[in-house]
């Protein structure tokens, strides 16, 4: 049974750093894609960044595009965010997800596309 486990959130200075990961498991193919989700209090959830496992192909949202780093160390089936420069305005819960079902190669920011998801995990920017 597919399984994803997070870590890595919690509370940073604005300006900071942060690397969550993401370790799943349970796939038999090599062919699906991890994303990386968050939700704000109030709002709607919005993609941040994924990358297909079998060709790491990424993709980023354009708010974290030169401040977010998306990975993977297929060895271990993990996936990490590294998250530099943080904002106050990135503070939400975030969430692992993946999509099991890509083609071509590539993947997508929206979150009803993903089967699985992770627990959640809070990410706090404040001074």
């Amino acid at each position: 049974q597919v399984q994803l486990v997070e870590s890595g959130g919690g509370l940073v200075q604005p300006g900071g750093s942060l690397r969550l990961s993401c370790a799943a498991s349970g796939f038999t193919s090599p062919y699906y894609a991890i994303g990386w989700f968050r939700q704000a209090p109030g709002k709607e959830r919005e993609g941040v960044s994924c990358i297909t496992i079998n060709n790491g192909r990424t993709d980023y949202a354009d708010s974290v595009k030169g401040r977010f780093t998306i990975s993977r160390d297929n060895a271990k089936n993990t996936m990490f965010l590294q998250m530099n420069s943080l904002k106050p305005e990135d503070t939400a819960v975030y969430y692992c997800a993946a999509d099991k079902f890509i083609a071509f190669g590539v993947c997508r920011l929206w979150p009803n596309e993903y089967d699985y998801w992770g627990q959640g995990t809070q990410v706090t920017v404040s001074s």
